[in-house]
């Protein structure tokens, strides 16, 4: 067992409302599925946003498949979907396979 932090949680439909919507800081969602290949190339990049925006950023992975209701209800089409929320809302959205540099472009006005 290593001390090394977490720096990507798992969230479902029991921890969401804790873990995304009544988070202190902004929080990045990736809406992804075990399935899908262009999740898996964007896994990498997700992981290492997370590791540059430690302490001023949560990510956190929902896997669509198993939380069908929450896909539904932020209107997921289409996969990869990352969706940042801050104080419980969503504020920004973008789909499909995008740069770290693009992604980080997003973020910076909110961190």
């Amino acid at each position: 067992m290593t001390s090394e932090k977490v720096l990507e949680i798992e969230v479902n439909e029991s921890n969401f409302q804790k873990e995304v919507l009544d988070s202190s800081i902004p929080v990045l969602v990736d809406f992804w599925a075990t399935w899908c290949m262009p999740c898996h190339m964007l896994a990498p990049t997700i992981k290492k946003l997370a590791e540059e925006n430690q302490g001023k950023l949560k990510v956190c992975k929902l896997n669509t498949d198993e939380n069908q209701g929450l896909a539904a209800q932020y209107g997921i089409q289409g996969i990869p979907t990352l969706i940042v929320f801050k104080d419980g809302k969503e504020i920004g959205r973008t789909v499909g396979v995008m740069p770290k540099e693009k992604i980080q472009e997003k973020l910076n006005p909110i961190l």
